[in-house]
C-alpha cells in the first residue's frame, strides 16, 4: 500500500478504522479460544517460517518497490521519510502483521509519496508507483514456485509453497479496488473525470469493507491466489 499524506497513532486514524481495530481484536481473541480459521497452521514451522519470512521479507520488498517507483519518477519524499530501504523495522505494521498470521494476507506501513513531483502525467505515476508493490509479490512468488523443485528437505518445499501462496494471496488482495489498497489508487487513476465523491465514499467506508472481506467472504481472494499459485507451478515450477 502507499498513501499521500501522513499521520501517526491512534490519534491520526480515522473513527470507523478505531473501530476496525476493534474489530480485529476481537475476531482475534474469539480465534484463539475457539481454535478456528486458519489456526491450525500455527502448528506447522513451515507456515511460521513462511509469515516471518513474508513480515521481514515480502512486505519490506512491496513497499520498497512502492518506494523505488516513486523516486524514480522523480519524488523523493519516500527517501526523505526513511522509507527507501529494505530494513522491515521502517514498514512493518503491527496489525497488518498480525492479519497475515491469522489469515495469509495484510499490510504493511504505506508509503508516502507525492504525485505532484513527479515527472509523468498523474494518473500514469499513480498507476506505476501503485503496481509496483503487488508486482513484487507475484515475482516473489514466481520465484519460490521456481525454487520448489531443488528443495531436497521436505519442509523447505513446504515452506517455499507457503511462501509462494501468502504472496499470491497479498498480490490479489492488495490489488482490490478498495482503499486504501493498491487496487484503489489504480481505480480511481484509470476513471475519467473527477471521482472525487467516489473516493470520499470508499475512504470512509473502505476499512470495514476490508475487514468483512477478509473474514467473511475470503474466498474472493483465496480462488484467484490458488488459479496464480497453480499457474505458477506449471509455467516455472
Amino acid at each position: 500500500m502507499y498513501q499521500n499524506s501522513g499521520g501517526r497513532g491512534w490519534n491520526a486514524l480515522t473513527r470507523n478504522q478505531q473501530i476496525a481495530i476493534g474489530i480485529i481484536g476481537i475476531l482475534v481473541l474469539y480465534a484463539l479460544i475457539s481454535n478456528a480459521g486458519s489456526l491450525g497452521r500455527l502448528s506447522n514451522p513451515s507456515w511460521i517460517i513462511a509469515v516471518a519470512a513474508i513480515i521481514l521479507v515480502a512486505l519490506p520488498v512491496h513497499e520498497m518497490a512502492h518506494a523505488a517507483m516513486a523516486v524514480h519518477l522523480g519524488d523523493p519524499t519516500p527517501r526523505t521519510q526513511g522509507r527507501y530501504t529494505l530494513n522491515p523495522i521502517a514498514h512493518i505494521d503491527p496489525i497488518g502483521a498480525i492479519l497475515i498470521v491469522f489469515s495469509g494476507f495484510g499490510w504493511a506501513k504505506p508509503v508516502q509519496w507525492n504525485p505532484r513531483n513527479i515527472d509523468v502525467d498523474i494518473r500514469l505515476g499513480t498507476i506505476l508507483v501503485a503496481a509496483a508493490g503487488p508486482v513484487s509479490n507475484l515475482l516473489l512468488a514466481a520465484i519460490a514456485v521456481s525454487l520448489v523443485p531443488f528443495a531436497t528437505i521436505p519442509m523447505l518445499g513446504r515452506f517455499l509453497t507457503f511462501f509462494a501462496w501468502i504472496n499470491a494471496l497479498l498480490f490479489v488482495f492488495n490489488l482490490i479496488p478498495i482503499p486504501p489498497l493498491d487496487g484503489s489508487h489504480i481505480l480511481f487513476a484509470l476513471l475519467p473525470g473527477d471521482n472525487f465523491e467516489l473516493r470520499m465514499a470508499l475512504n470512509r467506508y473502505g476499512f470495514l469493507i476490508l475487514l468483512i472481506t477478509i473474514f467473511l467472504a475470503s474466498n474472493i481472494i483465496t480462488r484467484p491466489a490458488g488459479l496464480i499459485v497453480e499457474w505458477l507451478f506449471r509455467v516455472v515450477g
